[in-house]
């Protein structure tokens, strides 16, 4: 009789503790998404940030580059200024900054296209924050500007023009 009271009696208690731990039945999983949501969405913002700063060293460094290499294989000084505009600008709405990028221009000499002369290109990109609206970037400023400069050479075994 006792044996059979033993029996009888486990599968109420096991039961009864099944049916007290069937309340926090997958609060387990609710917690874990929260705490994922949470850590993931100022994760997920950092990376868009610090994707588009990327993008805008790139575009910086790109329009240099690319606008001293225009400037300096130009065949007549009229036309360098607009040739270096032109690549950078192409460099700047490449990676998404088409108004927003400025260059400028400085010489060693007179005139820049002489033989082994310098030209200076400097490059600023205002990178906005994503995500930001428009009202706040009037308040504070959420813009983070990014500069780049490069010195292109003019060919040394080039004529006067």
């Amino acid at each position: 009789m006792l044996l059979l009271r033993l029996v009888l009696s486990r599968p109420r208690a096991t039961t009864t503790a099944r049916l007290r731990a069937g309340g926090e039945r997958g609060s387990a999983l609710v917690e874990f998404v929260f705490l994922a949501v949470l850590m993931m969405v100022p994760l997920i913002y950092l990376v868009m940030v610090l994707a588009r700063l990327q993008a805008g060293s790139y575009a910086a460094s790109a329009a240099v580059r690319e606008a001293g290499r225009a400037y300096v294989t130009a065949q007549r000084q009229q036309d360098a200024g607009a040739r270096a505009d032109a690549a950078a600008r192409i460099a700047f709405e490449d990676q998404g900054f088409g108004g927003e990028g400025v260059l400028t221009m400085s010489c060693d000499g007179d005139p820049c296209l002489r033989p082994d002369g310098r030209v200076t290109m400097q490059a600023t990109v205002t990178v906005p924050l994503p995500l930001v609206p428009a009202f706040a970037r009037d308040v504070v400023p959420l813009e983070v500007p990014v500069t780049a400069s490069h010195v292109a050479v003019v060919d040394r075994f080039r004529g006067v023009p």
